[in-house]
């Protein structure tokens, strides 16, 4: 049979030779998949700055859905999707300058921190 390629962008595999390597490498699925994995990792602030310059989709606003996905050239986001995203830009930004500063802030989330008083707490009325 050969070897395989798998290619994890599109979970897919295929006979491994030069001429289908370039042919998947080339293809729009392929070049999508990759795009897509890659803007999971894309910070707020950039994500902000390009859905603020694009203008709102008409059909994803009407019906909720838009037949280009990811791909469409218009913003999908809502007002409350943008002031979320930017608060959450601001948010980013003031840690950063915290950390600049040389604030030491511990790591963790509000659950986390629930977590520990609850098991204090349990532990503090076992006593």
């Amino acid at each position: 049979m050969g070897k395989r390629y798998f290619c994890d962008y599109c979970d897919r595999s295929f006979q491994d030779n030069l001429h289908n390597r370039k042919k998947h490498l080339n293809g729009v699925q392929h070049l999508r998949a990759k795009r897509l994995w890659y803007d999971l990792f894309r910070d707020a602030a950039a994500i902000l700055q390009e859905e603020q310059t694009k203008k709102p989709c008409r059909k994803f606003l009407q019906t909720g859905q838009c037949d280009f996905g990811s791909n469409c050239r218009f913003s999908h986001m809502t007002e409350q999707d943008l002031e979320k995203l930017s608060a959450q830009v601001q948010g980013e930004q003031r840690l950063k300058e915290l950390q600049q500063e040389g604030v030491d802030i511990p790591p963790g989330t509000i659950e986390d921190w629930l977590e520990k008083r609850a098991k204090r707490l349990s532990a503090a009325q076992s006593n």
